[in-house]
């Protein structure tokens, strides 16, 4: 059962270090990244449909991402898409392509992007740290219910620290590599 606890735990640990890179792939660098257009929807026949299930994504260099879509009917939707999103971006069709470049950001464009690159590490160690005492108070009322003893409720309490140190430091590391990213013109 404790073991349970733990692996539980450390699988939701994970699955919350998995959306937290996820968020910060989404965050532009200024270097093409097809990543920055993962969260992008498209309305298509009726329905949000994502960007990846509708095209090809490429970066012939570190300024430009290309956009070939499957159906080139959709083209003019995944223009709109892309320039109606919160990022900035100004895609244009080019035949069957559309090109979206990358606008080389300022350093105080940099510095914001950095100051919310810290917030989505805070963030997600906030869940971890949420995710922590779900677990220690499972652990207490398992002991209070003298299912467990003292010290089998001290080692999994331990254990559960140890696996939250782990995913924090992973957290930190992950904003680290974020902030080089953005602070490298």
């Amino acid at each position: 059962m404790l073991e349970e606890i733990t692996r539980d735990l450390n699988k939701k640990m994970d699955q919350t270090i998995k959306v937290i890179a996820e968020e910060m792939a989404a965050v532009r660098t200024g270097r093409a990244s097809a990543d920055i257009l993962k969260p992008i929807t498209v309305e298509y026949y009726g329905a949000q449909t994502p960007l990846l299930q509708l095209a090809t994504l490429a970066t012939p260099d570190s300024q430009l991402i290309t956009v070939t879509p499957f159906d080139p009917s959709a083209s003019k939707a995944i223009e709109k898409a892309i320039n109606s999103s919160q990022m900035g971006l100004n895609a244009s069709m080019d035949g069957g392509i559309i090109r979206v470049p990358i606008p080389v950001l300022t350093e105080e464009r940099r510095k914001e992007m950095v100051k919310h690159v810290r917030k989505l590490g805070e963030d997600g160690k906030i869940a971890l740290r949420n995710l922590r005492r779900d677990a220690n108070e499972h652990v207490k009322k398992l002991e209070k219910d003298k299912q467990i003893s003292k010290d089998q409720e001290h080692d999994v309490e331990s254990e559960i620290q140890k696996a939250t140190d782990a995913h924090v430091s992973r957290i930190d590391e992950l904003v680290r590599k974020k902030e080089q990213d953005l602070m490298t013109v």
